[in-house]
């Protein structure tokens, strides 16, 4: 399983990185966080996304992760490698989900985590 979310034009991920995602056997998991991030970046003419992302996430079956309670708790106690708080709670999300998250973040390494690029 991996938690999408890549921060850079699609033609930027690596080959390991498109593997994962495409894979058979993986599941492709996005986020409320990406879309929360999207939107406000979208908003504020810092990313050029299309408006009808999540649509278009739910038409190829993805699955979608909500925030929960346990992910922002662990928010709190995640070690201050990264100030980003969306970055923050992906990291959070991919420990208590136990999965692998997509990005080119070197700085998300320090977390343990399970990072694939």
């Amino acid at each position: 399983m991996v938690l999408w979310w890549i921060a850079g034009e699609l033609d930027s991920i690596s080959d390991a990185a498109k593997e994962a995602i495409a894979s058979e056997e993986g599941r492709v998991v996005v986020s409320a966080v990406v879309i929360w991030e999207v939107a406000i970046k979208r908003q504020l003419g810092k990313l050029d996304a299309p408006p009808g992302l999540l649509a278009q996430l739910e038409r190829a079956g993805v699955d979608l992760l909500p925030v929960t309670a346990r992910h922002a708790d662990r928010v709190g106690i995640l070690p201050p490698h990264h100030r980003d708080p969306f970055d923050r709670l992906l990291v959070a999300q991919a420990d208590i989900d136990g999965l692998r998250l997509v990005t080119a973040d070197r700085h998300l390494r320090r977390y343990g985590i399970d990072i694939v690029w």
